[in-house]
């Protein structure tokens, strides 16, 4: 066993085993062990995510995402095919490969280096033969082929206006963090153009306005069925929310707004959080608060 499956390993429970697909593994191949600078952590269930040790990380926000996806996949029923724009390292796009082990999946990311690295999480994890991750700029109409259409899409835009923060040096961050290639409205507009009838677009957003989801699903003819808060800890400030959208006419009403809690306010792991990780495949964790 490699020394960074070893270390993985240990924040597993003795005796406790992983559902869902297997993955490939290394297989032999030289570029699928990582690289002093990378770590190949696990992600949901057994499958696994090539990381810069340095660089953009799949996050909370990629875990509700795809938690949520995946409740409105098993809604829709038979989800035969799925789309993640702006992939990334492709987090959310495995996660939703992982909980649909028949479908067949897509992602789009312009940052090669995040591109090659979901390329070979994909490979890793064995599912090369039905999880595409394509080199280019979701604004690019070409980049997907005109008229094809997927039941479950979704996307996780960076929040911040260029020129609202402070730029981070590392790999792969500026683009994750600030809109160098459009925000929501970007997002919303490709979505709609490759969501088949019926099917659900899951995208998080910043809670910062709240109403610029809104604003952005109105323009580019969508209409929001429900939002999630993700509230990082009880009493905190709610600083992002996961959306679902729908075509307007798909979209009769909007249902009730849910809080996904993170932690209570002793520190504590909530309710909703023991709940995602067991649907999500990972391992129990304590509830001692901190």
């Amino acid at each position: 066993m490699d020394p960074a499956e070893a270390r993985s390993r240990i924040v597993r429970p003795s005796g406790w085993i992983a559902p869902g697909p297997q993955p490939r593994g290394a297989a032999g191949e030289p570029d699928l062990v990582p690289s002093e600078e990378e770590d190949l952590s696990f992600l949901t269930g057994d499958f696994r995510i090539f990381q810069r040790r340095v660089g953009h990380r799949w996050s909370m926000d990629d875990f509700v995402t795809a938690d949520v996806a995946l409740q409105e996949a098993a809604t829709l029923g038979n989800v035969q095919d799925a789309l993640d724009l702006g992939c990334g390292v492709g987090s959310v796009l495995m996660m939703v490969a992982w909980g649909l082990p028949e479908a067949r999946l897509l992602g789009v990311e312009a940052q090669e280096v995040s591109m090659a690295m979901a390329r070979r999480s994909v490979r890793y994890n064995g599912i090369a033969g039905r999880c595409e991750v394509r080199h280019g700029d979701l604004r690019d109409a070409s980049v997907i082929e005109a008229g094809r259409t997927f039941r479950l899409v979704t996307g996780t835009p960076p929040y911040f206006p260029p020129g609202h923060g402070t730029v981070s040096a590392k790999i792969q961050k500026e683009p994750c963090l600030f809109e160098t290639r459009g925000g929501i409205e970007a997002y919303c507009e490709r979505a709609r153009a490759h969501l088949a009838p019926g099917g659900r677009f899951v995208v998080c957003e910043t809670a910062q306005d709240p109403l610029r989801a809104d604003r952005a699903a109105a323009a580019h003819g969508l209409r929001i069925a429900r939002r999630v808060d993700i509230d990082p800890r009880a009493g905190k400030p709610i600083l992002l929310v996961v959306y679902v959208m729908g075509h307007a006419a798909d979209v009769a009403e909007e249902a009730p707004k849910t809080r996904f809690r993170v932690r209570l306010e002793d520190g504590a792991i909530a309710p909703e959080m023991h709940a995602a990780r067991a649907r999500m495949g990972l391992p129990p964790l304590p509830d001692a608060p901190r």
